[in-house]
């Protein structure tokens, strides 16, 4: 099991690839290669299509680990669980620390399938966990308000929702769009040449065009905008 395959170096995933394709590798000071049989299961969450465009993602190795795909959506898109999940966690951490499940009401419930739960599985087992330790329905419910409505109320109007990371990659995504204008008007939105001057290969300008929506019919008018979404 690869973990977050989309963080791993150039070096290694070059590596990796051989590894793959010849199904042997060699220790470190090793004399000898060693041949290996293994299913390998890989996992990430980036955007793997994104990273391949901008060269963070061997394409290559991609489709060598690429024989089925499997997309888990992040709970806040799969609410209609939470209510099984609840279960779930509070028997089996009940039954670990030798304590009594909680009840789970109605509005506890609610109040949890309102939430985002940013941190997916792991948040939702800790907060029941904690419920389970302090015992306290109402102040957990008023956790999950302060979280949910709390911060998205109190954030500064110039911030960006998901905070500074969230601004400057916004900043960045809105000059790299302008710079593909500049490039696209230049040569007339001969896309290869604009490549070529963008120093990108043609299959990442055309992500990008797609990505930022640009059309050549817009380009003349186009202008940074305030709501891209992040």
């Amino acid at each position: 099991m690869l973990d977050e395959i989309g963080e791993m170096s150039a070096a290694l995933q070059a590596k990796l690839l051989h590894v793959l394709q010849d199904s042997q590798f060699s220790r470190l000071g090793g004399r000898f290669n060693i041949t290996v049989d293994a299913r390998i299961l890989a996992a990430t969450n980036i955007n793997v299509q994104q990273a391949i465009a901008e060269r963070k993602l061997r394409e290559d190795l991609y489709y060598r680990l690429n024989a089925f795909t499997m997309t888990i959506p992040p709970l806040r898109e799969r609410r209609q669980e939470i209510p099984i999940l609840l279960t779930c966690f509070m028997n089996n951490l009940a039954e670990k620390f030798g304590k009594n499940p909680l009840p789970l009401s109605n509005r506890l419930v609610q109040q949890c399938m309102r939430h985002p739960w940013p941190g997916n599985l792991r948040e939702l087992s800790n907060f029941v966990k904690r419920y389970l330790v302090l015992e306290q329905e109402s102040r957990m419910i008023e956790e999950l308000e302060r979280k949910s409505i709390g911060d998205e109320e109190t954030a500064p109007p110039t911030a960006a929702r998901g905070g500074l990371k969230a601004l400057v990659r916004s900043l960045k995504d809105d000059a790299e769009a302008k710079e593909i204008q500049r490039a696209l008007d230049g040569t007339n939105w001969n896309r290869r040449l604009a490549a070529v001057q963008l120093n990108i290969s043609y299959k990442a300008l055309l992500y990008k065009i797609k990505q930022h929506g640009l059309t050549q019919a817009s380009t003349k008018g186009f202008h940074l905008g305030a709501s891209r979404n992040l």
